[in-house]
């Protein structure tokens, strides 16, 4: 593990799936946690391609990925938040934190416990010591992402699933979003002509048929390595999801840690 200076964590789904409050709430709870968002590395607005007459944010397209590429190069080389990244992300509002302050507490309790001296978590995460680095993103398992190399960079693939009407609940909810240029805030439709038709397409192969709000194909997950919560449908609240979360990333932890030895 000497080589290695961070264990990077990818957590993707729909817009309003829940990814930021997720990061936000790992952070919180694992030690040495920073979070890296898929947003800050979006295109300036001039560069941003346009469907329906719409300026288009929700596409491969809008995305440097060359750009976080080289954050997550940094990140697994140096363990640091790349000091060339402008982060933007955490100006935005989420919301109140649907999880109860004892759940949270609770799962603290777990991973304090995981990390005191002894036991597993204290010689991956303290006593070397290694950061984890978590990414949210709307596409990082897209064939956009794929044929980029973004993830073959992340180490634990976190998927967040979410109907089409809890989505556009969530999203017409929004103030906005910060900007390079300023602030950003969705034109009336744009998450039937933009975003969800957008996420579809570049999700469908992960569930069977084709139907996003279905069933996942688990043997394509488990070609790409992606985990989720399989078989609980598309809307599961947040505290199941935390719960869910806090115990994949320390079984991963610990397998990960496990082969680094060998």
């Amino acid at each position: 593990m000497e080589d290695r200076k961070a264990f990077i964590v990818g957590i993707s789904g729909a817009s309003s799936s829940g990814k930021t409050t997720l990061a936000r709430l790992l952070r919180d709870v694992f030690p040495n946690t920073f979070i890296l968002h898929e947003d800050d590395f979006y295109k300036p607005e001039t560069e941003l391609p346009s469907k329906d007459g719409l300026l288009d944010w929700d596409c491969a397209e809008a995305i440097s990925i060359p750009d976080m590429k080289r954050a997550l190069e940094h990140i697994r080389t140096h363990g640091t938040f790349p000091p060339f990244v402008d982060s933007k992300e955490d100006q935005n509002s989420i919301g109140t934190c649907p999880v109860p302050n004892s759940i949270i507490a609770a799962a603290k309790a777990k991973v304090s416990s995981w990390t005191s001296p002894g036991q597993p978590g204290h010689s991956i995460l303290l006593s070397n010591p290694l950061r984890i680095c978590i990414l949210d993103g709307f596409l990082l398992y897209s064939p956009e992402m794929e044929a980029g190399g973004i993830p073959a960079l992340l180490d634990t693939k976190l998927f967040l699933l979410v109907s089409r009407e809890r989505a556009t609940q969530r999203r017409e909810r929004r103030d906005g979003y910060v900007t390079l240029e300023g602030f950003w805030t969705d034109p009336p439709g744009y998450v039937d002509k933009i975003v969800w038709p957008n996420y579809v397409a570049s999700h469908s192969t992960l569930f069977q048929n084709g139907d996003v709000e279905g069933a996942l194909d688990e043997e394509v997950l488990r070609e790409k390595g992606i985990l989720a919560q399989v078989g609980k449908g598309v809307d599961l609240d947040m505290t199941t999801t935390f719960e869910w979360a806090v115990e994949t990333l320390m079984k991963e932890l610990e397998t990960w840690a496990g082969r680094e030895r060998r």
